[in-house]
């Protein structure tokens, strides 16, 4: 079944992979997480019209058909059974695949095509369920491996890590604001990261969100959007799995945000 000038439309029913309910809600066009990450992508594609999107995790997400310029190339990177059922509800296309591989492996690097081109990699609804050096890994691989790119991603408050939500696992890693400027000790290569705020909202609403986020009775928590920049230029060497060149928790010196 296929909407009108869009892709197919997925018959419903459960897709079997970690937090499907919170990516299948931040995917949501009108959602204010779907917002921002798609305003990073397409800024990002505005510069590098050739540029290919990694998507990690993203379900039966389809942000390609809000996003293509009719140029890019997309790689959605999905857990095997996910990948089937993607598969089979959204086929590939001429620019667009699925690759069944684990977000937290090396297969889906190499897997990137023309990367010279430009790569932006987006982790929507994926972080907070791996392991703290799992998420440093992959900062760490991205920076390494794409010069020139960024990697856009969402996160939960740090007191959230080890709840559970429903229909879900468990929250393993939470991110607050004052920690933005650590991330950029994860690889050298980091040149930059910052916060992506929230569509329509002034100052006083960006303060009051960062407060929300200590006061863990009060709200449901925020999730804030985050986009990591690389230098062009390769450093040491980084892989997945494993650990980083650098430890993100140390303080970044002077790194921008």
């Amino acid at each position: 079944m296929t909407g009108a000038g869009g892709p197919p439309v997925p018959a419903a029913g459960p897709v079997t992979a970690a937090g499907a309910p919170w990516r299948a809600a931040a995917d949501a066009p009108g959602c204010p997480v779907s917002y921002r990450f798609d305003a990073v992508v397409r800024a990002y594609v505005h510069r590098h019209p050739l540029a290919t999107v990694v998507a990690l995790g993203e379900g039966l997400g389809t942000a390609f058909w809000r996003l293509d310029n009719g140029r890019l190339h997309w790689l959605s990177v999905e857990a095997p059974e996910t990948a089937a059922v993607r598969r089979m509800l959204l086929p590939d296309g001429p620019r667009r695949r699925t690759l069944a591989c684990p977000v937290t492996g090396p297969g889906w690097l190499d897997a990137v095509r023309a990367p010279e081109r430009g790569v932006v990699v987006t982790a929507r609804g994926l972080l907070m369920f791996l392991r703290p050096p799992e998420v440093r890994a992959l900062f760490a691989a991205c920076a390494e491996r794409f010069p020139g790119g960024a990697l856009v991603f969402d996160a939960v408050p740090r007191w959230c890590a080890g709840r559970t939500p429903p229909a879900a696992p468990p929250l393993r890693w939470g991110l607050n604001a004052a920690d933005l400027p650590k991330i950029a000790g994860a690889h050298p290569n980091v040149v930059a990261v910052r916060e992506v705020p929230p569509p329509g909202r002034g100052p006083l609403a960006g303060r009051l969100a960062r407060w929300r986020q200590y006061v863990p009775l009060l709200h449901t928590p925020a999730r804030t959007v985050t986009e990591i920049r690389f230098g062009a230029r390769r450093t040491a060497a980084a892989r997945l799995p494993g650990g980083a060149a650098a430890d993100p928790e140390r303080p970044a010196g002077h790194r921008s945000r």
